[in-house]
């Protein structure tokens, strides 16, 4: 049996003025038949699982089409709909197909189409017909519409955040889709959409709150008859209808259950609302409290997270750090400027710079003052373990690391770079624990990381197009109401 493989995987910030266009694409991922297999059969990716997994079910895996991007901002209407052309045409032209393997995003926003990724997989289910059964993974970073539900078979979310289970669940969703080739299972799927909006501060499965949430949902796991559930823990910078939390449940042809065990993971979420309201911490009280107890101590700068779709040239902590005497730390910054300023002046230079602050108004100013080139690199660099995103290989782009002479120490890189691999720091030379404070732009992604290397990681408020108090952000199309933004209301999943 032949089974295809296709993914278009773009994390939408819609709260970033800058559209995302075709060109950033065509620039991160943008493959076609056996590229696609080339690129990703050896990641810990998702698309890597429907690999194995296929092969480990005697299914002919058939690569198709993908497209992936690093978070930004809303995609233009014509770069959706070239995409979107291009995975239906290279579906339709390959051939007899037995089955399809899919891996959206979920949180996918086009200038048209706000649920975007229920609009693509609709569309591919037309293409295919009704019959064809189509499995697929999804990033519990996503906004879970019942489109999305209705095009498919099956949907299965990675359970962990970070997410280190991507290459699992595709695993898992391949052998869903072979169980139903077989005839040993019919999946049946059933959607719970609770009024609430977990906090981007809160999203992260190893505190207590989720962990008590995903045991609930494994204790539904171990119903007869239940095939996967998944929670969608939501992605708040999508200022979309869907926007919010859901739950997905995959029972073996009993829509009842199905629907029955969702509604009871949505009602436990709705009397437990309270314990995923976000904790907030100012820039002060963090670096007041990196200094109680031993280093290094990472300080996680949330309005500034590059994998929610920030610029990644935030200094609101910079700039409290520089002010600190002989204090050694750490902060990346993406700025090719000033990568190009300190490649001219070449290394041991010391010169006047303005770092970061550039890309807008909503991530502080530009850092000045006086900086020492230290080195200057190309950027590459690889990672050996699962981490978050699923990728091993890395490219920053033309890479220079500068100081002061009070101890602060910034990487400039040319491109963005979410921080999901301690790599990015050691394979250029900088030695984490030779530093009191180092600086992550990210919230929960960055923790499988730092974590081993860290004394203690700090979530930090700052401001920004990722800010993590909703509240700042002014959202026109989420549904009404929606805890914690409404909180006078009453809600039952009958």
């Amino acid at each position: 049996m032949r089974v295809g493989i296709v993914g278009f995987l773009h994390e939408s910030n819609t709260f970033i003025r800058q559209p995302t266009t075709y060109r950033h694409f065509q620039e991160n991922t943008l493959l076609r038949g056996e590229a696609v297999r080339e690129y990703f059969c050896r990641l810990y990716h998702e698309i890597g699982g429907f690999f194995q997994g296929l092969e480990q079910s005697g299914l002919d895996a058939v690569p198709i089409f993908v497209a992936r991007t690093l978070p930004s901002g809303t995609i233009t209407a014509d770069a959706f709909e070239t995409i979107v052309e291009k995975l239906i045409e290279e579906t339709r032209g390959a051939g007899t197909l037995d089955g399809l393997l899919v891996a959206p995003h979920g949180a996918t926003v086009s200038e048209k189409f706000p649920d975007a990724d229920g609009e693509w997989l609709t569309r591919l289910r037309q293409a295919v017909g009704a019959a064809l059964p189509i499995v697929g993974t999804l990033d519990p970073h996503g906004n879970l519409s019942p489109a999305m539900v209705a095009a498919c078979d099956a949907l299965v979310a990675y359970r962990s955040n970070p997410h280190l289970d991507q290459h699992a669940r595709g695993l898992e969703a391949a052998a869903l889709l072979a169980r139903t080739l077989r005839g040993e299972i019919r999946p049946t799927m059933a959607a719970a959409y609770p009024p609430i909006a977990i906090n981007i501060e809160r999203q992260c499965t190893t505190d207590a709150h989720c962990l008590a949430l995903y045991a609930e949902a494994d204790r539904w796991l171990r119903q007869p008859g239940v095939l996967s559930n998944s929670i969608m823990l939501g992605f708040p910078y999508a200022d979309v209808r869907e926007m919010g939390s859901a739950f997905l449940t995959v029972t073996d042809n009993d829509p009842d259950l199905a629907q029955r065990a969702s509604q009871a993971l949505a009602s436990y979420l709705w009397q437990h609302r309270q314990e995923f309201v976000g904790h907030f911490v100012t820039v002060e009280q963090a670096i007041a409290e990196a200094f109680r107890g031993p280093g290094p101590v990472c300080l996680l700068d949330m309005g500034d997270n590059v994998g929610g779709g920030s610029p990644g040239d935030g200094t609101q902590i910079a700039q409290s750090l520089m002010r600190l005497p002989q204090v050694r730390s750490f902060v990346c910054l993406t700025d090719p400027q000033s990568v190009a300023l300190a490649r001219e002046a070449g290394v041991g230079a010391r010169l006047p710079m303005r770092l970061g602050g550039k890309s807008d108004d909503m991530h502080g100013v530009p850092l000045e003052g006086l900086f020492t080139v230290r080195s200057l690199a190309e950027g590459k660099f690889e990672e050996p373990e699962p981490r978050h995103g699923g990728f091993s290989r890395c490219d920053q782009g033309e890479t220079a690391i500068v100081e002061t002479d009070d101890g602060l120490t910034v990487m400039l890189t040319s491109l963005r770079m979410p921080p999901f691999s301690i790599r990015q720091l050691t394979a250029f030379g900088i030695e984490p624990r030779d530093y009191r404070i180092l600086v992550a732009k990210g919230v929960n992604a960055p923790v499988a990381a730092y974590a081993p290397v860290c004394s203690r990681l700090l979530r930090v408020n700052t401001s920004g197009s990722t800010t993590a108090d909703m509240r700042q952000l002014n959202y026109l199309h989420r549904r009404r109401p929606l805890f914690p933004l409404e909180t006078d209301f009453e809600w039952s999943e009958v």
